[in-house]
């Protein structure tokens, strides 16, 4: 199993190399931006990319996107051969709305709110000074979104 760095830059990567397989134009940001691993272009938009990639059952603590443009990509590697590409899950603002709005109806715990960007948190309360932030996102959360890429036109 890959160290949690290195598997964040091979879903990266692999997302990169599947937009530019689409013959979009992408490149890494090379962690300079917030909440931006990737900036694509269509020739008609230019989006900001966040990548989440996991192995295990659960992508862990995701936060939201909210601004026009962002997309938010989703890689699973889960049991897949070394040689084998990974599943792709891709949501725009409107579609991680959705899945977010879904995960605190499953989630079902009155604390939980939905802030400004779409992120998912439990305020402090006793015992808990800092409250949590971000959702844990399972497969079918966002399999309605499998390779729901943006096309170039």
């Amino acid at each position: 199993m890959a160290t949690t760095a290195v598997l964040g830059l091979a879903g990266e990567y692999a997302v990169a190399a599947e937009l530019c397989r689409q013959d979009i134009y992408c490149q890494l940001t090379l962690r300079n931006h917030k909440r931006t691993d990737l900036l694509a272009d269509t020739g008609d938009q230019v989006y900001r990319i966040s990548v989440k990639t996991k192995q295990k059952q659960k992508w862990p603590k995701i936060k939201g996107i909210w601004r026009k443009g962002e997309l938010l990509v989703f890689v699973d590697y889960r049991s897949k051969e070394q040689s084998s590409p990974p599943d792709f899950y891709v949501l725009n603002v409107s579609a991680w709305k959705k899945v977010v709005a879904r995960i605190k109806k499953r989630v079902n715990d009155s604390r939980t709110k939905i802030d400004d960007e779409n992120t998912l948190y439990w305020p402090a309360s006793k015992g808990k000074n800092n409250g949590w932030v971000g959702c844990e996102v399972q497969i079918e959360d966002v399999i309605d979104y499998k390779d729901a890429w943006p096309t170039k036109r």
